[in-house]
């Protein structure tokens, strides 16, 4: 279990001084997985996004480690072809030094864009970890809809008006789109439970072979929340089980956090002014349809874990 002591110890490899919003949950989850991470030596790409265009400002950088900018679409691309230079090096006996290799990507350049280079990267067995920091819309081009968007969240491609309230479809199940590739290790996160993120990160980059982490990353901007109050949302993500933890590690499916008291999906969709238009007499069976897929969703993922308990 990590100790909260000796991650602030551990070298700071995203600096300040970065311009990301305020309260943006994206600096947050990095700066988590980069402590995880410890002193190993990190090899990074990352897509293009709210975190390469607010951290790497021409002739700044707040990267204070090997930081690799790439298109939109080949984050998982890049960090594999490094990947395989490496191993090539190190058959060659050319390098000595030990590397890991962390690619990244928000939801639009992970779920969207990127999801042909990602599950090319998984499916050939790099040894990289993934991370995709998912705020729910691409929040840097002006918050348009991606499928990692809630059903019933307004955005400016799927706005809520007279003809449609807000997106109309489900949102995609990428960590599941992940472990249906069968590799190594894949895990759903959150910064609200520092805890359990460290943890799963420090896992996947122990592991041999590709690694997958999604991990949700309010945008005060797009959800349009107070922006002292992404950590809340996160940890109302995870009581609600919009957002629940688990990891699927060798294909056995672990539930890492189960509420005490799953709260209704009301108390996390209620503070954020994309749903607004959702509390009205005419729009009440979009809440009820959500909250119907979400108990469902908990119920399959229960008896997943339960499956996985039974194989030996």
């Amino acid at each position: 279990m990590a100790k909260l002591k000796d991650l602030a110890q551990t070298k700071e490899r995203l600096t300040s001084g970065h311009r990301l919003c305020a309260g943006c949950a994206a600096s947050i989850v990095i700066r988590q997985v980069l402590h995880a991470a410890g002193d190993t030596n990190l090899v990074l790409s990352c897509s293009t996004g709210c975190l390469e265009v607010a951290t790497t400002i021409y002739p700044y950088t707040a990267w204070n480690c090997s930081f690799i900018h790439n298109a939109f679409e080949n984050s998982a691309a890049t960090i594999s072809g490094v990947e395989a230079a490496y191993q090539s090096l190190k058959r060659q006996g050319k390098l000595k030094d030990d590397f890991k290799f962390i690619g990244m990507g928000g939801d639009g350049g992970t779920y969207d864009i990127g999801f042909q280079s990602l599950s090319g990267a998984m499916e050939r067995g790099h040894d990289m970890l993934y991370i995709c920091y998912d705020n729910g819309a691409y929040m840097n081009t002006g918050i348009q809809r991606s499928s990692a968007t809630p059903k019933g969240a307004s955005t400016t491609t799927a706005p809520a008006g007279k003809v449609i309230q807000g997106k109309e479809q489900f949102s995609k199940d990428l960590t599941g789109c992940m472990a249906a590739h069968k590799i190594p290790y894949v895990a759903q996160a959150a910064p609200s439970h520092w805890n359990d993120l460290v943890t799963k990160v420090q896992k996947a980059l122990a592991v041999k072979g590709p690694a997958f982490i999604n991990i949700i990353a309010p945008c005060p901007r797009g959800w349009r929340t107070p922006s002292d109050d992404s950590i809340g949302m996160s940890r109302l993500a995870v009581e609600t089980c919009f957002w629940p933890l688990y990891e699927v590690e060798n294909r056995r499916w672990k539930v890492t956090h189960k509420p005490k008291e799953k709260k209704p999906l009301v108390d996390w969709i209620k503070p954020q002014g994309r749903f607004k238009h959702l509390f009205t007499d005419k729009n009440t069976h979009i809440l009820d349809s959500l909250q119907q897929r979400l108990d469902e969703d908990w119920e399959i993922l229960l008896a997943k874990e339960e499956m996985s308990a039974k194989i030996r």
